[in-house]
């Protein structure tokens, strides 16, 4: 089988596991770079890696401000989740989530041989312990705790 792409099995592993774990993110994912990589698109890779990250934190960032937006979280609510011990819990978890992540982006940016690991992390704990997968960032922010600093 030395014909046979090892980057190509490498994305048809994940995607599997991606159906196996139904994380429709990964195989969906893995699927459009499966795409990419058999077709004359593979000359988007420079610019898919230099941007990918950021477009899809992008979108990530207008669902979560979807409930604003369209008036589903009103400024009184806002306003008031500053009052309420909860809130106030909620917002210090909130800062503490989006510095792992920062940290995490930085890991995945300056070593890049840790991102299959948390993407197989992620995959496995969404198929044998009931996780959503939505922490590699947070992951890799975790990981860069004990790891050292990036």
């Amino acid at each position: 089988m030395a014909f046979l792409d090892p980057t190509l099995l490498i994305l048809l592993v994940f995607a599997g596991l991606g159906i196996l774990s139904h994380n429709s993110a990964v195989t969906i994912a893995m699927f459009f770079l499966l795409t990419v990589r058999i077709t004359p698109l593979n000359h988007f890779f420079p610019w898919i890696e230099k941007y990918g990250l950021t477009l899809g934190i992008i979108i990530l960032t207008i669902g979560v401000m979807v409930p604003i937006a369209n008036g589903k979280l009103s400024a009184s609510t806002l306003i008031h989740s500053f009052f309420h011990w909860k809130s106030i819990v909620a917002i210090l978890v909130g800062v503490g989530v989006s510095w792992l992540g920062g940290r995490g982006l930085t890991l995945m940016g300056t070593q890049p041989q840790l991102v299959a690991g948390l993407l197989v992390g992620t995959v496995l704990g969404v198929a044998f312990f009931k996780g959503v997968p939505v922490g590699p960032l947070i992951a890799a922010g975790i990981l860069s705790l004990m790891v050292g600093k990036t």
